[in-house]
């Protein structure tokens, strides 16, 4: 294992990646929804509304939604009736998420700090574990996915939203000029922060392809692997199954 991972397209030593995402998000926290909307145009929306419907959330399941703070993901599942748990390594973060549930009148969710590469769940807890737009800030990503697969009980399902490369030509080059030279300015401009914006932007370009994450998903050890590609790939649900 190597002792450097990729912070954007710097790469820094593997114990301070943790630590320095963590200032990257307690930075965006409250402006979280306006970042999302400059990287997707507003399309997050959207993508996280196909990603539920593609969970299926029932009644009586326990859910964990990990990296999932803000809590975008568990608001669109709690109306199933499933018991929600929504964990992030960023208190910040959880805060805010907190905050919406409150003034939205959305009762019944458990918020948890936890690490994706450490959680404190045990073995075979959860019938589904969701994760949208935060395994490529994960240090460690296979021990993550590894992590998701212990906390799974049998027959449980693994569902992960996130950025990825766009297959349509063309497109990618009009996105890479979208992405690299304006979302930073709105950064600076919607929150006086566009080096967390840059960094945001770079993480997905280091972020492994749609078949590579593939691949790692089921060297995690889940089957019946499955990619959901939009605009061509440049965002993707990840899906597994644990038997």
């Amino acid at each position: 294992m190597s002792n450097t991972v990729s912070f954007g397209y710097e790469e820094i030593a593997r114990e301070d990646k943790t630590a320095r995402v963590g200032g990257v998000f307690s930075s965006v926290a409250g402006s979280y929804d306006l970042m999302n909307d400059a990287m997707s145009g507003g399309l997050h929306r959207v993508w996280k509304d196909v990603f539920v419907r593609r969970v299926k959330p029932r009644a009586g399941e326990a859910i964990l939604d990990m990296a999932g703070g803000t809590g975008d993901i568990a608001f669109r599942m709690a109306e199933s009736g499933a018991a929600i748990t929504v964990a992030d390594i960023n208190p910040d973060m959880l805060a805010v998420g907190i905050d919406r549930a409150a003034r939205q009148g959305i009762d019944g969710l458990v918020w948890t700090e936890a690490n994706a590469e450490q959680l404190q769940f045990p073995d075979r807890f959860f019938d589904a574990y969701t994760i949208a737009f935060g395994i490529r800030n994960v240090t460690d990503i296979p021990a993550a996915l590894r992590e998701a697969h212990r906390v799974l009980r049998r027959g449980g399902r693994f569902f992960c939203l996130e950025f990825s490369t766009t297959l349509w030509p063309g497109f990618s080059d009009i996105y890479d000029a979208y992405s690299h030279h304006l979302v930073p300015k709105l950064g600076k401009l919607l929150a006086n922060d566009a080096d967390s914006y840059r960094y945001l932007i770079e993480s997905i370009r280091r972020f492994p392809d749609m078949p590579a994450f593939e691949r790692m998903i089921g060297e995690a050890g889940f089957v019946q692997t499955r990619v959901e590609p939009m605009l061509g790939g440049l965002v993707a649900i990840h899906s597994g199954w644990k038997i």
